[in-house]
């Protein structure tokens, strides 16, 4: 049997200490890791080393991390990134996911807890959350489509680009439907992690997964039960 090539991990923050003690914890699993300490430095290494996932501070000494993750995407680099941040407030929350990244841990962390997310997040990048027989279906809920071959979600004609997390949250609130899902379900299942009572992340996702499938003329299909938890499926039902 071949054995699966390393993870590779680039870690971005301007605190060495933070930095190589993420690394070091990443090398001890096996996995490959080089650090950065500014965004500058941060985009050549993700040229140069191909990683698999980045650990991302949001405050660099040149460029902040939303602009690293912008000139990332806008180059074409479509990697995983976790940010880390000192601000807990829930515009840094939803900026970080809005803008690309698959999932946020604020500091002062544990780095079993980062590198418990960072699976995750590989988990679901690569399709590995799917079990076998689930695979190869096409999800359908109104107009909204979701291909599990192809990854690729459509409302009505329209392309919906999603985020990993975002296809995975929304994947199984489809497959569920019309049940309504509580957020420890969405947790358990998305995250497969404890969140340690940040069950907010799910709010966070859900809105704005909203914004990309729940647009133009058609009726709401992601809908809130109070109380209770989310739910797909149409209002008439």
């Amino acid at each position: 049997m071949q054995t699966p090539d390393p993870v590779r991990l680039l870690v971005v923050d301007d605190e060495p200490h933070i930095a190589d003690l993420v690394a070091t914890v990443a090398r001890y699993e096996g996995w490959q890791a080089v650090t950065a300490g500014t965004g500058q430095t941060a985009l050549s290494r993700a040229a140069e080393f191909g990683p698999d996932i980045v650990v991302l501070d949001l405050m660099l000494p040149d460029l902040d991390g939303f602009t690293v993750l912008d000139r990332l995407r806008a180059g074409g680099n479509a990697v995983p990134v976790v940010f880390l941040t000192a601000k807990d407030a829930t515009a840094d929350r939803i900026a970080g996911l809005t803008r690309g990244g698959d999932d946020y841990l604020v500091k002062p962390f544990s780095v079993e807890e980062l590198m418990a997310r960072l699976r995750a997040v590989l988990r679901r990048s690569a399709g590995l959350a799917h079990q076998p027989e689930a695979r190869g279906a096409v999800l359908r809920v109104g107009d909204l489509t979701l291909d599990e071959d192809t990854r690729e979600v459509r409302r009505g004609e329209r392309l919906a680009e999603l985020t990993p997390t975002e296809y995975e949250l929304l994947r199984y609130l489809m497959r569920r439907s019309p049940a309504v899902l509580t957020k420890a379900q969405i947790l358990d299942h998305v995250w497969e992690y404890d969140f340690g009572g940040r069950s907010n992340v799910v709010e966070l996702v859900i809105s704005h997964l909203r914004r990309k499938v729940d647009t133009g003329d058609g009726e709401p299909l992601i809908h809130t039960v109070r109380g209770v938890g989310y739910v797909v499926r149409q209002a008439h039902r």
